[in-house]
């Protein structure tokens, strides 16, 4: 009886001396994000989803960077100039880095990159910035200088580029994409499709005393319901791109934090210029007169948000303010009955599956046309199928598209003829729009450049290739013990600072 009462007292202090320990417990150096869907390339310059960005935030780096207050810094490069008629753009790259492989980074590594973003067989969404480039001259191991084919002031913020990440030369595509090598803070480890992928700590990184952590996990959680119920319990430690719905809910909680942030991330219709009804233009911005853009905020995306003509977004210089967003719908009816269809038509707006904003706005788009002679039959797609059956062929269907670099960059890939984005989607012509952002392009000063982007916006709303309806917030939520850790406006999670207290 003695060794047995012994024995619970032991037992009893072995179990007060381990409730102890966390408090001389070395801090906590792993963390837990979630991604919506799986990651379908390693390869940043293929890279077409939020999550594929992501993964290169992780493992790789480019020449320039813009921070949560959308500005530029150094980062593979520490310095740049450009000559006078900013045709000619020379970068001094930062000494001393290493790749993943232990492969030295040298101005051989940018021109290697810039060659597989301009490979047509890649397809990558960057290629027409690749374009740009008519030449890079290496002056020395540490130098490049980029010759592009006209003026272009703003070449360092095109940089910042989702898919222009340095990749080492020497290393195969099909390497690349099994195991991806790059300068970034983390160094691939597994990924599996479905569950996650890991990163563990680069020990060889160029930016002192980071990272922080010893390994990021990036969970592969489609559910949201999931997601909420896993950052309540704890079991990760950053829910990425929080539900909007979810906003309010989350942030009165007292043990979660909620950091959301206006982008310029937008939904739209896509009408093709090219298929009736909207070979005609007045069909096209009867569909916009139609729209209460300021009711869609709050109903597609619970007020986190705000309307928009392009996607130049409210919170822009740039933004021309005068033009309206309020509906017309007598103008939206005599714009139809012009067009010959003064009883209205029926069409099917396609919209995806498991994109809960486009749907919430395809729903009250229905509604909001309804009374102008439009009769919407709404036809839910999978993801899956999207590509293959609906984008860039559909009539009429709802589309979306993160945060661009430049004001440049997120509207000539979509409204200039010869755009990336606009043969794949509206399929939209107009010799004055292509001539604005043409010049618009080639201006070097913000006065001129801001006349030329409103005057390019008047002109997207009377030429109307499609209707863009809102730019859209975006939050991540996490636990107040992360610390060295904000929402980025462009979407993606930099952890290069984030450590837990």
């Amino acid at each position: 009886m003695m060794i047995r009462r012994l024995g619970l007292a032991l037992s009893v202090s072995f179990v007060a001396i381990a409730a102890a320990a966390p408090a001389f417990a070395q801090a906590k150096d792993t963390l837990v994000a979630t991604l919506n869907s799986n990651v379908n390339s390693l390869y940043p310059g293929r890279g077409v989803t939020a999550e594929e960005y992501n993964v290169g935030m992780l493992l790789f780096n480019g020449l320039v960077r813009i921070t949560e207050e959308l500005k530029l810094e150094p980062e593979l490069a520490t310095e740049w100039s450009a000559n006078a008629d900013a045709t000619e753009w020379t970068f001094k790259l930062r000494d001393g880095v290493k790749f993943h492989n232990g492969k030295a980074f040298t101005a051989e590594d940018v021109v290697h990159t810039f060659a597989l973003i301009g490979d047509p067989q890649l397809a990558s969404r960057a290629r027409s910035t690749a374009e740009m480039v008519k030449a890079i001259e290496t002056p020395d191991p540490l130098t490049v200088k980029f010759v592009l084919h006209q003026p272009y002031g703003s070449w360092p913020e095109m940089l910042i580029e989702r898919h222009l990440k340095i990749v080492p030369k020497g290393v195969t595509m099909e390497e690349m994409l099994a195991k991806p090598v790059g300068t970034g803070p983390f160094v691939f480890e597994s990924y599996t499709p479905g569950d996650k992928l890991t990163a563990t700590r680069n020990p060889n990184y160029w930016e002192a005393g980071l990272p922080k952590l010893a390994r990021v996990t990036l969970r592969i959680m489609p559910e949201d319901a999931s997601k909420i119920a896993a950052l309540n319990a704890g079991d990760i430690d950053i829910l990425w791109n929080v539900p909007l719905e979810a906003i309010k809910e989350l942030a009165e909680s007292k043990t979660i934090k909620v950091d959301a942030v206006p982008t310029s991330t937008w939904d739209g219709i896509v009408m093709k210029n090219d298929l009736k009804p909207f070979t005609d233009v007045r069909v096209r911005r009867a569909v916009l007169k139609a729209l209460d853009k300021e009711q869609l905020v709050q109903f597609a995306l619970f007020g986190q948000g705000a309307p928009t003509h392009t996607p130049i977004p409210p919170n822009h210089a740039f933004f021309d303010r005068s033009l309206p967003v309020k509906p017309d719908l007598a103008g939206a009816r005599k714009l139809l009955a012009e067009a010959g269809y003064a009883k209205g038509f029926k069409i099917t707006l396609n919209v995806p599956v498991g994109r809960p904003t486009r749907e919430r706005a395809a729903v009250a788009i229905q509604q909001m046309l309804r009374p102008v002679g439009i009769d919407v039959q709404l036809e839910r797609v999978p993801y899956s199928r999207w590509g293959a059956t609906v984008a860039g062929k559909a009539p009429f269907y709802m589309d979306g598209y993160l945060s661009r670099p430049t004001v440049d960059t997120a509207t000539y890939p979509w409204y200039h003829s010869a755009g990336s984005w606009n043969p794949r989607m509206w399929n939209f012509k107009s010799e004055r729009v292509d001539e604005v952002l043409d010049k618009a392009r080639l201006a070097t000063g913000n006065t001129e450049r801001k006349a030329l982007y409103q005057q390019f916006q008047r002109y997207a709303l009377e030429d109307a290739p499609g209707a863009v309806l809102y730019v859209v917030n975006f939050a991540t939520a996490y636990r107040p013990a992360l610390k060295g850790y904000r929402t980025h406006p462009y979407s993606w999670m930099d952890l290069r600072r984030a450590y837990f207290e």
